[in-house]
């Protein structure tokens, strides 16, 4: 059975975007740039919350995102190749091939598509994650963690619920960011 992977970039005190909804603090890093490309490229099928998924479609719907580096290019061909699965109930299309619109989270649907899929899945999005988290349906949490702190906004983790983790690796990237892979204990 594959993997649900929930994958995110957090501050130091633990958010994914400031007070202002803006998660543009990370600094742009080619290092954890190519880690990150080549953890996209051993998934098969990406889920996501609509903001996150708006905020990713340009990999596929900007070619001039793609075009500024062999890097970016890189990057734009592994998200490309991938599945998506959007759970929105405002959004009323998607952008971008290969991609599935889901109106609610079941997790009964997600555990299928894990037994059914010949790669690991990885879920994006706090709100999503949170979902999958209560579920029991999450096999690993990567965090990249970044050198600094923003003070408040939108938790990167689950309020309300404990989760015993063990820590399987860890990576530090020269920038400063660390890279920490964990599996939930007792699943």
């Amino acid at each position: 059975m594959a993997k649900l992977i929930y994958v995110t970039n957090v501050s130091l005190d633990g958010y994914i975007e400031d007070e202002r909804g803006v998660f543009a603090w990370f600094p742009p890093d080619d290092e954890v740039f190519a880690f990150t490309t080549d953890l996209l490229r051993s998934v098969g099928t990406l889920l996501y919350g609509r903001r996150l998924y708006e905020s990713m479609a340009v990999w596929e719907t900007d070619a001039a995102l793609a075009a500024r580096s062999e890097l970016m290019a890189d990057f734009a061909n592994a998200w490309q190749a991938a599945d998506k699965v959007v759970y929105s109930t405002s959004l009323a299309t998607v952008s971008t091939a290969d991609t599935r619109l889901e109106r609610r989270f079941d997790p009964t649907a997600v555990r299928e598509l894990k037994a059914a899929a010949s790669s690991d899945l990885t879920v994006g999005g706090a709100n999503l994650a949170t979902q999958a988290f209560q579920a029991g349906l999450v096999d690993e949490c990567q965090l990249f963690v970044w050198p600094v702190v923003v003070g408040g906004g939108k938790p990167g983790l689950p309020n309300g619920m404990r989760a015993d983790l063990e820590l399987l690796d860890e990576r530090r990237f020269r920038n400063g960011v660390v890279h920490l892979r964990y599996r939930p204990v007792g699943q």
